[in-house]
């Protein structure tokens, strides 16, 4: 059991919602390819990211982890691969917590080195523990057989893994309105997971409430 079991099914989602997570898809495997670079050419890896003290070799184990985790989450989406008494997303799940885990903890060695300064360093360093953490309990209560909790957690994690996505949405924003670069960097070293995990509870907070009206009625 993965993250996509506490998705709607291709049948039971609304269109606005399956187009959702369609473009979220799309923009993690795009995302993943253009990081992906990075390992097949090292020359092109951004100067200010090898400025990092710890950038060589954990800037390459991170994207490496990084890539993974982005390209088997989007995969978990699909329907097909839920299917069957051992459906193939369960290795893919497994696969992807790997990746989050080996990203994230190249993340948190990465952090204190951020040309950035601290700032910038604790909040990535903060999304680097957090993501680990989800993964680190989603993987626990799958384990245990928490189907419920272990959901949720893995819910939680692939917010965090889309950071990735909406790091690289602020970014050209702060380029194309010819912002000043380090602050606006500092602030999106949170503005990145922050939202992204608020949205996760919010999401989660809503699924709740509607099992426990559906739940009121059928008692009714």
């Amino acid at each position: 059991m993965t993250l996509a079991d506490a998705m709607p099914s291709a049948r039971t989602a609304s269109w606005p919602m399956r187009i959702g997570w369609t473009v979220l898809a799309i923009l993690c495997v795009s995302v993943a390819v253009f990081s992906a670079r990075y390992l097949l050419n090292p020359p092109q890896t951004p100067a200010q990211a090898l400025g990092n003290s710890f950038g060589v070799p954990w800037l390459f184990i991170h994207v490496a982890g990084s890539v993974v985790a982005l390209a088997l989450g989007s995969l978990q989406f699909i329907p097909r691969l839920r299917r069957g008494t051992n459906p193939p997303h369960r290795g893919t799940g497994r696969v992807y917590v790997i990746g989050c885990l080996v990203g994230a903890l190249a993340g948190l060695v990465l952090a204190p080195g951020s040309s950035a300064g601290p700032i910038a360093s604790v909040g990535f360093g903060g999304l680097a523990l957090v993501w680990i953490a989800a993964n680190i309990l989603g993987w626990r209560a799958a384990v245990q057989g928490r189907l419920a909790d272990h959901r949720r957690w893995m819910i939680r994690s692939w917010a965090l893994t889309l950071a990735a996505v909406t790091l690289r949405i602020y970014l050209p924003m702060v380029m194309i309105l010819d912002l000043p670069f380090v602050p606006w960097y500092r602030a999106i070293s949170f503005l990145a997971w922050v939202p992204n995990l608020i949205a996760a509870e919010l999401w989660l907070r809503r699924g709740a409430g509607r099992a426990e009206a559906l739940g009121r009625s059928a008692k009714s």
